[in-house]
């Protein structure tokens, strides 16, 4: 049993022999090393996680909150549509122009929300019926109440047929401009 318990030592011991020259037998030689020349070694965690913490607050696509509402499609040839748009009236929206070039998002879409999401307001859902993507619309128009989103199509006839009515989950990326 004793003579057991030697060769299996020694097995081991050479097992981990071999994989140790192995691993530095596979440099061939060449090394490579990072030198420090920071004379202040002492790292700041707390500074660290702030950074961290501000990285993923100045992240354009971390969510900032989440809500459920109904999703509608509206156009802006609507019955009590002007063709403009109650956060910038100066945007005509009569002529299929149903998205925005945000500076910070790019081309997004236009969606009417209650005032409980700030004119500028970006959000991204998913609906399969609208874009196998996500989509990111901007709030730029009013007319809802809660948590709905009013999504803006060239004319009512397409808002029926390529949104319709559901119930979805969105993401707030930005609280207003």
């Amino acid at each position: 049993m004793k003579i057991i318990s030697k060769i299996n030592i020694i097995i081991k011991s050479f097992i981990i022999l071999v994989a140790v020259l192995i691993t530095f037998g596979a440099s061939n030689g060449s090394e490579f090393k990072v030198k420090n020349n920071n004379l202040n070694l002492s790292t700041d965690l707390s500074l660290m996680a702030l950074k961290v913490e501000e990285d993923i607050k100045n992240d354009i696509y971390s969510v900032k909150e989440s809500y459920t509402g109904d999703l509608t499609g509206y156009g802006a040839d609507c019955p009590l549509c002007g063709g403009r748009l109650a956060c910038m009236p100066s945007l005509d929206v009569l002529h299929g122009n149903i998205t925005y070039n945000d500076e910070t998002y790019g081309t997004v879409r236009i969606a009417a929300s209650s005032k409980n999401l700030p004119c500028g307001t970006i959000i991204r859902f998913d609906s399969k019926k609208i874009s196998s993507d996500p989509v990111i619309a901007i709030v730029l128009d009013r007319g809802v109440l809660g948590t709905h989103i009013d999504l803006l199509t060239v004319t009512n006839q397409d808002a029926l047929t390529s949104v319709g009515r559901s119930v979805i989950n969105y993401d707030v990326l930005r609280k207003g401009w």
